[in-house]
């Protein structure tokens, strides 16, 4: 990612001045008694010392480009242009390097959580090109701007800092010198403060969970957030089909939690090119191809759970997409 000029606003010295662009221009500055709240809680639940808190927190900055890059994501894209962003060449070499690479660690992640490898490739893949491109924004900066300057999300952006605090807190690492996304996400596998704490682990036993710096922790971790949220080894993840009459217009997935059986999914008009369990469940997606005809898929509970990494469909299917083509070029 690469960071844009931003405007440096102290939080506790300038924040009730900040004035937003017409992008958010239905949000509202935070006055400094939001903050020294936060601080509160922060001390009275988790014992930190105030003044040292107030100390980290007046060296964090307000980011415009912040600001901007989360009213713009990428998953809002249609999907014929969103998949030429990972479905190239380039993404799909290096997934292949990345895999010769580190070979062996991903054969032992796969063997202990169940999750293949080119999934696990994929995934680090579409985060960070493997690896070259973590993110440049201070995460104390990203966490401080959404949590108080963008209150759509300030809630869950506010957890996001607490957990960010005590993250660094039991990593024993500072909270001034992480770097990662404009959302805070962080590492190889980018992964938000509360995924850490959950679900990173210390993969090679070397004593520490570095998921910007170590391969072998970033693909143990994502295999592990994987198994964790109910991944199911050897099942598929999704069916490309086709549709014929009206009736499975009504099946389109408003989520993608799947909820229709195989079977009923026939009954609807959703035509497969093999057979699967009749009580097997799924979420029929319709994606825009760029043409008149859009693309029909059917999402399995495999599919569900890569969208537990990002709720998006666009970004489910680039991550299948993806590691399919890695493991066809390997």
């Amino acid at each position: 990612m690469i960071q844009t000029k931003f405007i440096k606003y102290c939080l506790f010295a300038h924040l009730a001045l900040w004035s937003f662009s017409p992008a958010q221009a239905s949000t509202q500055a935070v006055d400094k008694q939001e903050i020294q709240r936060f601080i509160d809680e922060m001390a009275r639940q988790h014992k930190f010392k105030r003044d040292e808190l107030q100390g980290l927190l007046d060296n964090a900055h307000i980011h415009q480009s912040i600001l901007d890059a989360i009213s713009r994501p990428a998953e809002a894209k249609p999907w014929y242009k969103y998949r030429t962003i990972f479905l190239n060449p380039a993404r799909i070499n290096g997934g292949v390097k990345f895999w010769n690479d580190n070979a062996l660690t991903l054969k032992k992640a796969s063997e202990q959580y169940g999750v293949p490898a080119e999934i696990m490739v994929a995934i680090i893949g579409v985060e960070t090109r493997y690896g070259r491109h973590k993110g440049t924004f201070p995460v104390i900066d990203s966490l401080a701007t959404l949590a108080f300057a963008y209150p759509p999300r300030s809630e869950f952006f506010r957890s996001e800092l607490k957990q960010y605090l005590l993250m660094t807190r039991e990593e024993k690492i500072d909270p001034l010198k992480q770097l990662g996304s404009y959302a805070g996400a962080m590492g190889m596998p980018q992964f938000i403060s509360s995924s850490f704490r959950s679900y990173a682990v210390d993969f090679d036993g070397d004593g520490y969970r570095d998921l910007w710096n170590n391969p072998a922790d970033a693909i143990g971790s994502v295999a592990n957030y994987f198994k964790r949220h109910g991944w199911k080894k050897d099942q598929p993840v999704v069916a490309s089909v086709t549709t014929k009459g009206k009736k499975y217009k009504k099946l389109i997935g408003a989520n993608l939690n799947p909820s229709w059986s195989y079977l009923k999914l026939r009954q609807h008009g959703v035509h497969f090119k093999k057979k699967y369990p009749a009580d097997l469940k799924g979420v029929l997606l319709e994606l825009d191809s760029g043409t008149k005809q859009p693309e029909y898929w059917v999402g399995w509970q495999n599919f569900y759970v890569i969208s537990r990494y990002n709720h998006s469909a666009h970004y489910s299917m680039a991550v299948y997409q993806l590691a399919q083509e890695i493991r066809k070029q390997r």
